[in-house]
């Protein structure tokens, strides 16, 4: 294989307030799921469909736990971006079970609020998205480059 990519890239709502919760070592997770939907009208019936996916989302980026523990909850319209990765782990009747969840972590995940503040999930104008990845402090970089 010459290559590969592990992305996923979601638009959709919170179906519920994130859960937050503390490693051993104190770092906060946030964990939720998003809904995305498609709908489509029926070829035979000329009906209305409409189908939801639900997706698991963990971030352990603490900047991003920050941001969603203080401005995201049930309904808010959301752009992420990680990767996908399946855990398996062991129920309280010893059975062995798999979940898949879409991964956000310290370089490769993005999450922007679409959702301006109490605009009860419409759309915002991109330029009321907020990238909260983009907290990168620029000061320290040198501006003579040598090409």
């Amino acid at each position: 294989m010459a290559g590969s990519l592990n992305k996923v890239v979601l638009i959709g709502n919170l179906g519920a307030d994130p859960e937050i919760r503390s490693t051993t070592l104190g770092k906060e997770i946030a964990s939720f799921s998003i809904a995305t939907a498609d709908s489509w009208k029926d070829r035979i019936t000329g009906e209305k469909k409409e189908k939801t996916e639900w997706h698991r989302v963990v971030v352990f980026n603490e900047g991003l736990v920050t941001v969603i523990k203080n401005y995201a909850k049930k309904g808010t319209k959301v752009y992420i971006e990680g990767s996908l990765q399946t855990r398996k782990w062991v129920d309280n009747t010893g059975q062995e079970k798999y979940t898949t969840e879409v991964v956000l972590q310290n370089f490769n995940g993005h999450f922007i609020l679409l959702d301006s503040r109490g605009s009860g999930g419409h759309l915002a104008e991109p330029t009321q998205a907020k990238d909260m990845n983009s907290n990168f402090d620029h000061s320290d970089l040198d501006d003579d480059i040598p090409f």
